[in-house]
This record gives structure tokens, sequence and C-alpha cells, in this order.
């Protein structure tokens, strides 16, 4: 194996597969994703207004009723309307609050990851 081999090795394997971890490694770089077109990769409190209901819906409800909807098979705006329906919420502002909860995404990962989180935990 050559030198240059061992050496992208090595450094591949230092690397964080974790989506939270790599985001750390990227601001101690001083990175910013946002400075690519991407999402910011920059920390957000627990408090911060990014993390707002939407029309009442907080971050965990969509998240919870996302599961529910993925756990159902819905793979479309009208099914996941119904589910959220049935679960107690107004259709248009379901509508609103998925059309800003995945606007939020795109502005931090710290959305996306919190999402996840809740999604997975659902």
């Amino acid at each position: 194996m050559g030198f240059l081999k061992k050496m992208q090795d090595k450094a591949m394997g230092a690397m964080a597969t974790d989506p939270e971890a790599v985001t750390a490694q990227q601001r101690a770089m001083g990175i910013d994703t946002a400075a690519f077109g991407g999402p910011s990769n920059a920390a957000v409190s627990a408090d911060d207004p990014i993390f707002a209901p939407i029309e009442g819906i907080s971050l965990e409800e969509y998240a919870r009723i996302a599961k529910l909807g993925s756990n159902q098979g819905v793979t479309d705006e009208a099914g996941m309307i119904a589910v959220a329906a049935a679960e107690g919420h107004d259709g248009a502002a379901w509508t609103a609050a998925a059309k800003g909860w995945i606007e939020r995404m795109g502005q931090n990962m710290a959305i996306g990851q919190t999402f996840r989180k809740h999604f997975d935990a659902a």
C-alpha cells in the first residue's frame, strides 16, 4: 500500500460519521456550510425562535405525525393532511407547518437533526 493511500485511509478513519459530530468538526474548523449554499451548521440553542411552533405545531409534533404517516405508507400531501386531521390538526395549519418546518430545516442543520431524533423516538 502506498504512502498516500495510507494517509488517506488514516484521514478517513479519523472523520466522524455521526451527523452531529461532523457538524461539530466543521464548526471547529470555522466552516459554515451556509457559505456554500447549504443549511447553516451554526449551533442553535434549544430556546432559539427557529424552534418555535408553526401554526401551533411543534417540531416534535410534526415529527410524530410524520412518523405516523410513514408507518401508514402515506406518500403524498393529501394523505399527510388526513393523518394530521385524524390527530386533531386543521389541514391548512398542518400544510403551513409542514412547509415552514421544511424551510427551517433548509436554514439550519440543527432543525433537521432534532426532527430526526423526534421522528426516530416516535
